[in-house]
């Protein structure tokens, strides 16, 4: 903040300020003085007061909840006393309550919108090891990530599920949770593709989820990725539409294995059983699937915090039930249509 490439003391022009470590201050030759203050006390606010007041890294303070607060008897000196917050961001309670409040202007910044200040090759760097992580998602875009407390899973279990490489798979599965309707309101037609490698561990491969589509765009969707990863069948949810999911999928291949499967229980329930898995590290995830991740760290025994379908939670779940069924909740699966 003070003597950095980018602080106060290093970026003024004509009249710089005066840094007096000893006594925790800058002083200028305006007479202005900037005092600072450090999270670990915030006994060490009661008394001075502000016209303003610049707060970094608001998200790691150590009592963020107390030094914030008494900082805020402290603005009251000027006509229009103001602060400002600069942080990565982090599910903490006090970022998110300023974030709720509408009386605070939130702005957001990616670090590729800093490039032209960032050493060479930085960004490409750090892209290649990190993106698609929470640590990049957060470091990086600036996003706020949250885990629900009772969500069936959380980021510290998939950042542990997350490998490198595979082993050779002994099978490989396609599984297809269709919308009601493909108007642009309705849910997404969740399609994700797992196998099943030589440890009896499932490896979650593919996230090909597609929004408010057509059945023909869907079905093409979800027999292209079985081609692809040479898959051994497509498994499909037929609550929704019946007969109707087998027929469409035949429509853009007639000689798709199509496995049909019929809910008979809850969501939360067929995903219980699942989740106890990735706990155990008997599920693997062979990239970084990031709408998928946002969508099982957001599941809750009520569903999703939107109130949307867990369409891509539902598909996994059929996945991974095909390939470990003494796992599955579900009564045996309908045999191959």
């Amino acid at each position: 903040m003070i003597e950095g490439p980018s602080g106060i003391a290093t970026i003024s022009r004509h009249d710089r300020p005066r840094f007096e470590p000893s006594r925790k201050r800058l002083v200028w030759d305006s007479g202005a003085v900037a005092q600072i203050f450090s999270s670990e006390d915030p006994d060490s606010l009661r008394g001075p007061q502000f016209e303003a007041a610049w707060c970094d890294e608001l998200a790691k303070w150590k009592h963020a909840e107390a030094c914030f607060d008494m900082l805020q008897f402290g603005l009251r000196l000027g006509d229009k006393p103001r602060q400002i917050i600069t942080t990565t961001p982090r599910p903490v309670p006090l970022l998110k309550r300023l974030l709720a409040d509408p009386e605070v202007m939130v702005t957001r910044m990616r670090s590729d919108e800093n490039s032209a200040n960032l050493a060479p090759g930085f960004l490409k760097a750090v892209r290649g090891r990190y993106g698609g992580s929470v640590l990049g998602r957060q470091e990086l875009d600036g996003e706020l990530i949250e885990d629900r407390d009772d969500a069936l899973w959380s980021r510290d279990v998939l950042e542990a599920a997350l490998v490198a490489e595979t082993n050779d798979l002994r099978r490989i599965v396609v599984a297809v949770d269709p919308p009601a309707s493909s108007r642009k309101t309705s849910d997404a037609c969740g399609i994700v593709a797992v196998g099943l490698d030589c440890g009896g561990r499932a490896v979650v491969l593919a996230d090909a989820t597609v929004q408010a589509a057509k059945p023909q765009d869907w079905a093409g969707t979800a027999v292209r990725l079985f081609h692809r990863l040479e898959a051994d069948c497509i498994v499909a949810e037929t609550n929704q539409g019946g007969d109707m999911v087998t027929a469409v999928i035949r429509t853009i291949d007639p000689a798709a294995p199509v496995k049909a499967v019929r809910a008979q229980r809850s969501k939360w329930l067929r995903a219980e059983p699942i989740a106890a898995l990735y706990a155990q590290g008997k599920v693997l995830h062979a990239g970084r699937f990031t709408a998928l991740e946002d969508e099982m760290c957001d599941f809750g025994p009520n569903g999703l915090s939107n109130g949307r379908s867990p369409d891509r939670v539902d598909a996994l779940v059929w996945a991974i039930g095909e390939l470990m069924p003494d796992w599955s909740t579900e009564p045996r699966i309908r045999d191959f249509l």
